[in-house]
């Protein structure tokens, strides 16, 4: 079955709205783009996530968890039917700090598919990717389809019964 990436999209969309308080309603991070083997994601300047007062920038930690989150579902991008994707290895490189009061940006894409690994890169930045924030290289696991079985079934019941797309 080859993966619907509306549905993809949906999915993600759930995933960061539907359980107010955890981290992803906290950062606001909210998807702008959904393609095969890209993802790109928004964060919200908010003076909540600031993580030094004395300069107003963003802490290190919710651009970390912004370029995991945006890395994670482009890997998810990569399988074949709807999924999960764990992280397996992050790296962060910081090359400079994110400026007060602009909403970070985040695009990933796959550029290795392996039978167990996906392979992921991305850049944070403000619109502009020559001048990044930070880059990140992640791998996940890419587990057995059947696995999310029931995952996929409750998802889709629920898209069903809420008149879903």
């Amino acid at each position: 079955m080859a993966l619907d990436l509306q549905e993809l999209r949906r999915f993600v969309d759930v995933v960061l709205q539907s359980n107010p308080g955890d981290h992803f309603t906290t950062l606001g991070i909210a998807v702008e783009a959904v393609e095969h083997h890209h993802v790109q994601m928004s964060m919200p300047y908010r003076e909540s996530l600031i993580g030094d007062p004395d300069t107003g920038v963003l802490h290190g930690g919710a651009i970390t968890a912004l370029l995991d989150t945006c890395c994670g579902f482009a890997a998810a991008t990569a399988l074949d039917d709807l999924g999960m994707t764990p992280t397996i290895d992050l790296r962060i490189d910081y090359m400079r700090a994110a400026t007060p009061g602009k909403s970070v940006i985040a695009d990933a894409e796959v550029y290795r598919v392996s039978e167990s690994v996906i392979f992921t890169r991305a850049i944070a930045h403000h619109g502009d990717v020559q001048h990044p924030i930070a880059s990140a290289v992640g791998n996940f696991f890419r587990m057995e389809s059947a696995l999310f079985e029931e995952m996929r079934r409750e998802f889709r019941r629920a898209e069903a019964t809420e008149g879903g797309a």
